[in-house]
């Protein structure tokens, strides 16, 4: 071998030898450092002993007393501490030994709890960890935990305690709420009123089919959770009869947030929906609203024809001061309404189990109470007139009219009264009487006087009439066609002298002041006048507002309308010709107008009308006197008369008549 070889093998072995020595001097340095950290760990264990005694000291004068488990473990889920309530929790005893948390929790909920631990370790806590454990019995329980890692005065965590609450119960109640929410929010989705449930944000939060169908939306409720409805009104409101309005009450009512409920819209397709608005807070905190659409339609109409039903009958019962009273079967009363009250003087407590016939009756009429009383049970309905004493003494007629009164099962239980108090008729009927007695002398004297003016005057008109009738017929063939014609005229003229005395006749006694003076109903004086007077088809008269009732002679007003509305009949040049009065209330006095479309009358002409025997149309029926007539009654009661006209438009009469 060469001495350069040896060299480089002496070379080798000494760095060999260096790198042993080195290898050996970690090893040892390792194994120092091992054994350090020993020690330490040694030290540490019983530092850890020491907190956990310290800590377990502490912690159970604190926690001793509260009404949530408290656990303390170690790194590794042992429990090193427990107090009272945590033993009851989870049935175990610290004494029972190898209690560790991970054997106890529930298999599904494992894998979060490691999660939980993970979580624990990296922050040093977590909230409100809820998770499912086994107790000793393996009974399965809810709980939530609140934990924190313990640490040492190193600051390295050592341990973990925990308070954790039993919420088994508090699960269970939430499960059945939730439950019940599932099947309220299917019955909402089912409903058949239209829903939707809005946050704050006016986001929805629950709605249903019916809502859908109603508002034309082609998707399924669960879709549109979530959407915006600030613009659903706007897409909505042509679905509704007046659009604007719709879209300006739903600003105005989430502008209030004040409950709204049965508010009635119209569509567009006739349907009639009854809304409601309900506002939700929580500790007075607003956290949305519910609206609700029903479709009201034929409920809305069956009401409308109720309505109109019961006010119809109502009115007719008010207006006529009908009293209502029902007896059983021994005449005792059961029912009396306000008018029947008004009428007796005695108040419903007063007269019920009261005998109607022992009450109110003279023993004259009690026979008569006894026989209609036969007839009810007999199930005869009749009406009859009797003379009772009300409670203040005063005697009065009732017009009664009788029926059997009914149960629900067709048995007869009484019989039910319709009462009209006609005393006032038969004072009336007393007047009436002797009125016609004076009217029939009057009218004697009027027959005398109207038989004196007939032969006077119209006797010779007729004697004129027969002479000029001969001499036709006894020149019949001789005379030429002018002769004839004046002989017409001559008949003409005679006719209209017989009418125009008969119209002075009129005259002359419509401006003399009549004792007669009665409360008058125009209301009523026209219905009659629209029965007696003619008036053709193609005339329509109408009366605008209701008429009073005025203190005066019935037999002047009577004559003052038919001289108006003859008036403007005669005077009607239109193919549908309309009349129209009307009345205005003043404090004083009534100011009535009598309006037609008809020919007109010139301004020039205004004043000449009234004048007597003045006529701008020279017709065989006209004599000029009407106008004339109605002026006079109209001074009579210290009124005033004017008219507007225009030709061929119409003229509207206005006239006063004083209260």
């Amino acid at each position: 071998m060469s001495e350069k070889k040896i060299e480089i093998l002496e070379r080798a072995l000494k760095r060999e030898k260096a790198a042993r020595k080195a290898a050996e001097k970690i090893l040892e340095d390792k194994s120092k450092e091992l054994f350090s950290i020993s020690e330490k760990l040694k030290k540490t264990n019983t530092k850890l002993n020491d907190i956990l005694d310290e800590k377990s000291s502490k912690l159970k004068r604190v926690f001793e007393n509260i009404n949530d488990a408290y656990l303390i473990i170690d790194l590794s889920a042992n429990v090193i501490e427990m107090n009272d309530v945590a033993q009851k929790v989870f049935g175990y005893n610290i004494e029972d030994g190898n209690f560790n948390l991970s054997k106890i929790i529930y298999k599904d909920d494992v894998a979060y709890a490691l999660s939980a631990f993970e979580e624990l370790k990296e922050k040093g806590f977590f909230n409100n960890f809820t998770i499912r454990i086994f107790t000793k019995n393996k009974e399965v329980k809810w709980v939530q935990v609140n934990g924190t890692l313990v640490f040492n005065k190193e600051n390295k965590p050592i341990a973990a305690q925990g308070i954790i609450r039993d919420i088994t119960e508090d699960i269970k109640s939430q499960n059945l709420i939730k439950e019940s929410e599932n099947r309220l929010s299917s019955l909402l989705l089912n409903l058949k009123s239209a829903v939707l449930l809005e946050d704050e944000n006016r986001k929805i939060v629950l709605t249903n089919n019916k809502f859908c169908e109603l508002f034309k939306i082609p998707v399924a409720p669960d879709l549109l959770k979530g959407e915006d409805c600030t613009n659903a009104a706007e897409q909505s409101k042509s679905l509704f009869k007046n659009p604007d309005t719709f879209v300006k009450r739903i600003k105005v009512i989430l502008a209030n947030k004040k409950q709204v409920l049965g508010e009635e819209l119209l569509m567009e397709n006739g349907t009639i929906l009854e809304r409601d608005f309900i506002p939700i807070t929580i500790e007075n905190e607003y956290k949305g609203h519910l609206w609700t659409y029903k479709d009201v339609t034929l409920q809305s109409q069956y009401h409308k024809i109720i309505k109109a039903q019961k006010e119809k009958y109502s009115n007719i019962i008010t207006n006529m001061n009908l009293g209502l009273l029902e007896v059983n079967k021994q005449d005792q009363i059961t029912m009396a309404n306000n008018s029947f009250c008004k009428m007796s003087g005695y108040t419903e407590k007063e007269l019920l189990g009261k005998v109607g016939s022992e009450l109110f009756l003279a023993d004259k009429d009690k026979k008569t109470i006894q026989t209609e009383n036969n007839k009810r049970a007999k199930g005869v309905s009749t009406s009859y007139e009797i003379t009772i004493i009300n409670k203040l003494g005063k005697k009065r007629n009732w017009l009664i009219s009788g029926a059997p009164n009914y149960n629900d099962n067709g048995e007869l239980i009484g019989s039910i009264g319709v009462h009209l108090d006609i005393t006032h008729l038969k004072e009336l009927e007393a007047q009436k009487a002797k009125i016609l007695k004076e009217l029939e002398s009057s009218n004697k004297d009027l027959q005398e006087y109207a038989h004196i003016v007939s032969h006077d005057l119209k006797s010779p008109l007729r004697s004129i009439d027969a002479l000029v009738s001969w001499v036709k017929a006894d020149n019949q063939g001789k005379l030429d066609d002018v002769t004839l014609q004046n002989f017409n005229l001559i008949e003409t003229t005679l006719e209209t002298m017989e009418n125009l005395i008969s119209n002075v006749l009129e005259y002359s006694s419509a401006g003399s002041k009549s004792d007669k003076s009665e409360n008058v109903d125009l209301q009523a004086l026209l219905k009659n006048l629209k029965e007696v007077l003619y008036i053709p088809k193609h005339i329509t008269l109408n009366i605008t507002n209701k008429l009073p009732i005025i203190q005066g002679d019935s037999t002047k007003f009577q004559q003052l309308f038919q001289n108006f509305i003859s008036n403007s009949i005669k005077f009607c040049d239109k193919a549908q010709g309309i009349i129209t009065i009307d009345c205005i209330e003043h404090p004083t006095y009534y100011q009535f107008s009598v309006k037609d479309n008809g020919m007109g009358i010139e301004k020039k002409y205004h004043d000449k009308i009234f004048q007597v025997f003045h006529s701008l149309n020279k017709r065989a029926d006209s004599t000029g006197i009407g106008l004339s007539i109605v002026k006079k009654i109209i001074n009579l009661y210290e009124g005033d008369i004017w008219l507007e006209s225009e030709v061929n438009q119409g003229t509207t009469f206005y006239f006063t008549l004083k209260k």
